[in-house]
């Protein structure tokens, strides 16, 4: 026979869970308080950043120097708490590896390193704590290229969606196109083109102008200049316009005969953003009739419309054919 279920004894459960993280939650608190005010000496590990500095002349680097080294860190529980706290904040708590004296690649091993250049681990007088080992990494491998640059085509990773009754019209403005890019000979002579970070306009009804910053692929130490593009695209609400007196053009004349088209101009509605259109002249538009069809027996004749690109459609033509009258070349 199963158990009955007891609501009390959930209630119980949950009021026990609730007093173990209360007391946890003491015990951690007074620890801490311990810990701060205590005199005695105690050990951690902390994130310290590392700074390659003194890059020699023309010379860029080919991989990335890793960002913090954990490194064990002597002192009272009052200093050391405050370097936890605080040392994020401090831009002159670091690990220096000097490459002024490196030509193409050297292995620096940090310990040893630091122990023969104990100024390059930089620590505040006042935060009161002693530098004792690195724990990690062990070693830093540094590889030094050749310094090149070279510019390249900006390629905008943007989506742009326009609200319902209104267009993109025209292609999107990139300024500048091009971006001077730094670094590494063996990746710079790579490069083609570089990427902007992805940015989405959903809804669009207003023109979009947008800041947009050049992606970094990592393990590319690579430098941009500048570092963002500006991106901007016409949105125009959508309507419709009559154009008359389209020309109707003849395709592929011959030499010894004469052709004309009757009417010689033609009318259609076209559709598209409401300040693009507006703007249509009827040269804009390419109405053409290709002689090679002509036929002695047939008198009309279709017509081939070509609008331009921002033109969402065109309708209504006016008249739908058009006659084509061949006559001999006279002379």
């Amino acid at each position: 026979m199963g158990k009955v279920f007891n609501p009390d004894s959930l209630k119980s459960l949950l009021s026990l869970r609730k007093l173990g993280i209360r007391l946890g939650a003491i015990g951690l608190a007074v620890l801490l308080w311990l810990f701060v005010v205590s005199e005695n000496e105690y050990s951690m590990v902390v994130d310290i950043p590392i700074e390659a500095r003194n890059l020699p002349a023309r010379h860029a680097l080919k991989k990335e120097v890793p960002d913090v080294a954990k490194v064990r860190l002597r002192g009272r529980g009052r200093s050391l708490f405050k370097t936890v706290i605080l040392k994020k904040f401090i831009p002159d708590f670091k690990l220096v590896l000097d490459l002024v004296r490196i030509s193409e690649e050297y292995e620096f091993i940090l310990n040893d390193y630091f122990e023969r250049y104990p100024q390059k681990v930089v620590i505040p007088s006042t935060f009161d704590v002693n530098y004792v080992e690195v724990i990690y990494p062990s070693s830093v491998h540094i590889s030094l290229d050749e310094y090149k640059e070279k510019v390249v085509s900006v390629s905008p990773d943007v989506i742009i969606r326009a609200a319902p009754g209104y267009t993109l019209v025209g292609p999107a403005n990139i300024l500048p196109e091009s971006v001077k890019i730094a670094g590494s000979w063996d990746i710079v002579e790579n490069i083609s083109q570089v990427y902007t970070e992805a940015d989405t306009v959903i809804n669009a009804t207003n023109n979009v102008s947008v800041v947009l910053t050049l992606k970094t692929v990592r393990g590319q130490l690579i430098e941009y200049i500048p570092k963002t593009v500006s991106f901007t695209q016409d949105i125009q609400s959508i309507s419709e316009r009559i154009i008359n007196e389209i020309p109707v053009r003849i395709l592929n004349e011959r030499e010894n005969l004469q052709a004309f088209v009757s009417p010689q101009t033609v009318a259609l509605t076209v559709v598209g953003g409401t300040d693009y259109i507006a703007n249509l002249k009827p040269d804009d538009i390419s109405i053409t009739v290709d002689f090679n069809v002509w036929n002695s027996q047939q008198q009309f004749y279709d017509v081939q419309i070509q609008a331009p690109a921002d033109v969402i459609e065109w309708m209504d033509l006016s008249p739908q054919s058009v006659e084509l009258v061949v006559t001999k070349r006279v002379g």
